[in-house]
């Protein structure tokens, strides 16, 4: 049976965005403004990305900001979307998020991804050790889910982390392509795929997810959310409009040229080249920009393509005001 937009969860991914003029100190505040009225929209959970030496992001130090966000909310899940688990500790994640379940109990989400989440020079700076990367992985995770295991005569001489020891913390397993897909599907493990960069590995990804699905004592089926970007306004023309930022920062990137996020631009083509404007709309393309109807439209064909169990939405604009609106209509066509 084709799963309605209505019926699903929808959640929000953040980058806490620093625009230009702005300051961390304001994005930490406009991040719970949001985290606030999206919780009152009725979104089901909120998770803050980790990336390093970026101009445009603040969520550097993701549990902290999960903290923040989660002690100005009351209801919604709040987690991390995610932790770039080789450039930690297992121990020091455990224990992080053993604190934020002690203090938020029932809320708090572990989203864990592979990537830096920074360049090379950035990752040399976290990790100390470039030995230690997304090929360590699995062993990284087991680690850090002994961490989190109840103690028992099995394991009373093993390394404790308190808090955290015996806390029932959902893990989740992120993603832009199969391996974590496939590893998430083993493990009986929720897995959220990052259609909002990756868009060409999306479904294949999905699909190996559910191939590799065992059933364990976290999940009896598999749980499938995927990340998109949606930039929405009351017409098609202020949404493309509003999606020049995006379209910008992605630019930037390209260009090893890190800025924070950029007033809307009246013509694109002014800024980039041909070769430019094609690899920044091939690594958007799913991205969904309009009005209303558009919205809703976009996103339920993205949801019959996929069958997510549960989309998250991810939004980059200049103005607050915009990206709240964004939110807003995005509330208003999936209750609708």
């Amino acid at each position: 049976m084709a799963k309605a937009l209505r019926d699903i969860p929808l959640s929000v991914l953040d980058l806490a965005p620093i625009v230009e003029g702005s300051t961390a100190a304001q994005s930490f505040q406009n991040s719970l403004d949001l985290a606030q009225k999206v919780e009152k929209w009725g979104f089901h959970r909120y998770w803050l990305a980790e990336h390093h030496a970026m101009p445009s992001v603040a969520s550097s130090a993701t549990a902290v900001l999960i903290g923040h966000i989660a002690g100005g909310t009351s209801t919604m899940r709040v987690g991390s979307g995610g932790i770039m688990l080789p450039n930690h500790a297992p121990l020091v994640i455990a224990e992080q998020f053993g604190t934020l379940e002690s203090l938020y109990p029932g809320r708090i989400d572990l989203g864990l991804g592979r990537a830096p989440g920074a360049d090379q020079r950035t990752a040399r700076a976290l990790r100390r050790d470039l030995r230690i990367g997304g090929d360590d992985f699995p062993e990284l995770l087991e680690e850090l889910r002994e961490y989190l295991r109840p103690r028992t005569s099995d394991n009373a001489g093993a390394l404790r982390a308190i808090p955290g020891e015996g806390l029932n913390i959902p893990i989740w397993l992120l993603g832009s392509s199969d391996f974590s897909a496939r590893l998430a599907g083993l493990l009986g493990l929720p897995f959220a795929f990052a259609g909002h960069f990756s868009p060409n590995y999306t479904l294949p990804a999905l699909q190996t997810y559910r191939h590799c699905f065992r059933p364990s004592d976290v999940l009896s089926e598999p749980y499938a959310m995927v990340g998109v970007n949606v930039m929405a306004a009351d017409t098609d023309e202020l949404a493309e409009r509003l999606a020049t930022s995006h379209y910008q920062a992605f630019l930037h990137l390209i260009r090893g040229d890190l800025k924070p996020i950029q007033p809307p631009v009246d013509n694109m083509d002014e800024l980039w080249s041909e070769f430019e404007k094609m690899s920044v709309l091939a690594q958007l393309r799913s991205s969904i920009i309009g009005n209303p109807d558009t919205v809703k439209q976009k996103l339920q064909e993205l949801l019959a393509a996929t069958q997510a169990d549960e989309l998250m939405i991810t939004t980059q604009m200049y103005r607050h005001e915009d990206r709240v609106r964004s939110f807003e209509i995005v509330a208003d066509v999936w209750k609708s």
